[in-house]
């Protein structure tokens, strides 16, 4: 299922969801919060990982990270980016998210592999 929100589209599946941020877009509490209301409502109390494929720049308040590693049915966060830059700030990002998995990639499918072994 594709759902376009303003700032981006999230592409769901069963047991992951596949986000891409529009371009300049800051993703700050209030967007955070209108993507993770369709995320739970697709997913309920089914386990899922999100997957961020990050194809335009676009900047991140990482404190939102602290509410959305709250989520008791997400397993894990996956960044997809071919870009150095952007891969050296998800070591930042990934100190705010607590307590689960928050990794980088630099292909797509290799996330998608590694979403489907979480929620196995």
């Amino acid at each position: 299922m594709l759902i376009n929100l303003d700032f981006c589209s999230l592409e769901l599946f069963n047991n992951y969801v596949i986000c891409i941020v529009n371009e300049g877009v800051t993703i700050c509490k209030k967007n955070s919060d209108k993507q993770t209301e369709f995320i739970l409502n697709h997913f309920q109390n089914k386990p899922f990982v999100y997957i961020t494929n990050r194809i335009n720049s676009y900047s991140v308040n990482p404190l939102i990270y602290k509410n959305i590693s709250k989520i008791k049915n997400l397993l894990g966060f996956a960044v997809v980016s071919q870009n150095e830059t952007t891969l050296n700030n998800v070591e930042i990002e990934k100190l705010f998210f607590n307590g689960k998995p928050f990794k980088p990639f630099t292909d797509l499918e290799q996330a998608i592999n590694w979403a489907n072994c979480l929620t196995l």
